[in-house]
């Protein structure tokens, strides 16, 4: 649905020395919603990200359809599904564990004081933090989200479908 109304155009290449010519759609448009239009919304909700939920999972349970995926992404600035989604626990302890080898996950990565701020392990109120707790915890960062009210849905579509 995203690129369904992006303007499409003749491009010319070689496949196997043999010249191709393909109709292709214009995504140098990158279109993203204009400024404006997020700021004056206030009618946001909080969604907390459940491990296997995709944007397509969330547009369904939200917008009752998973082609409003990009919806859900631009609105928080989020272009990647992989890395800009939280990681389920099974693939984040894989994770660490590939980051830091087999048997490290639990070291410590670096220590906070009582104010949750970086210090040096010799601080009195020094309190260790794995590299497991820190990649859990930039991990949970990303789980919460905002989403348009349905109510302004069309509002939306509308102002998108006006860009192109």
């Amino acid at each position: 649905m995203y690129f369904r109304n992006f303007n499409t155009f003749f491009y010319e290449y070689s496949i196997n020395g043999q010249d191709v010519i393909k109709t292709v759609k214009d995504i140098s448009k990158n279109i993203r919603f204009r400024s404006e239009i997020l700021s004056n919304i206030t009618l946001y909700d909080e969604y907390d990200i459940r491990d296997g939920d995709t944007p397509e999972i969330i547009a369904q349970k939200y917008y009752g359809s998973p082609e409003y995926h990009w919806v859900v992404m631009l609105c928080n600035e989020r272009y990647d599904w992989i890395d800009d989604f939280p990681m389920a626990t099974v693939q984040l302890e894989a994770f660490v564990t590939q980051k830091y080898g087999s048997g490290n996950e639990y070291n410590t990565h670096h220590y906070v004081d009582s104010n949750g701020y970086e210090v040096d392990s010799d601080n009195a109120t020094a309190t260790s933090v794995s590299n497991y707790q820190y990649e859990d915890d930039k991990n949970e960062e990303k789980r919460r989200i905002k989403l348009i009210s349905p109510q302004l849905l069309n509002r939306i579509l509308k102002s998108f479908e006006d860009l192109i």
